[in-house]
């Protein structure tokens, strides 16, 4: 196949989340950085403002990792599929394509991995004025202290039968929960892998300590 790149030596690729479909930037590549891209299966793009190769990820770690690439019927576009180590923009969204122009809003669904990156990167990378590299420089004792107010806050929210309250509250048990993971190096994976052993849904996995 021979690619159609435009009279400046450059191709259009769409970038998506491979897991969700997502689209997350639209940016250029020219022969050298496709194959730097296909070289090295990170995604190396060609800057038209500053004109000059740049390699996603480089300076803020968020690189993303080519899965799949694949042109249109025309050979003048591309699609590259890839895994990402933190958000795509520059703003520190998950995505480029943010701001809604036409149609209903949709409300973006969180994938419990996605997050857990997020604030992963806030640890590895701290952010002025972020509540989750607050967190991590408190330490563990005071993520502890979060996650036994926000489970007691889910419980008062289930005790009024309050659906909103319990759902407000434990997405911030959720949020503490995943936290506290990242401080201790558990990857959301071990918390699942450990599910999938217990047959949690059926069966009674703990027992209760006899006094």
């Amino acid at each position: 196949m021979e690619l159609k790149f435009d009279e400046q030596g450059l191709i259009p690729v769409i970038v998506q989340d491979v897991k969700t479909n997502q689209v997350l930037t639209l940016a250029y590549m020219n022969q050298e950085s496709l194959e730097l891209t296909l070289k090295d299966r990170l995604m190396t793009f060609y800057s038209r403002s500053r004109q000059e190769l740049w390699r996603k990820g480089e300076t803020s770690g968020n690189y993303q990792h080519l899965v799949s690439l694949t042109a249109d019927c025309d050979q003048d576009a591309l699609v590259a599929k890839v895994t990402k180590d933190g958000p795509a923009c520059h703003t520190g969204s998950e995505s480029c394509f943010t701001e809604k122009l036409f149609g209903e809003a949709e409300q973006e669904k969180v994938q419990l991995t996605d997050l857990y990156q997020l604030i992963k990167d806030r640890k590895t990378s701290p952010k002025e004025g972020s509540y989750t590299s607050y967190l991590f420089d408190k330490g563990l004792e005071k993520i502890l202290k979060k996650i036994g107010e926000e489970s007691t806050e889910v419980v008062i929210g289930a005790m009024k039968k309050d659906r909103q309250e319990t759902v407000f509250e434990a997405a911030d048990l959720t949020y503490h929960m995943l936290v506290l993971l990242v401080e201790m190096g558990i990857s959301v994976e071990e918390v699942q892998q450990e599910l999938a052993k217990r047959h949690v849904v059926d069966h009674k996995v703990k027992q209760e300590t006899l006094k």
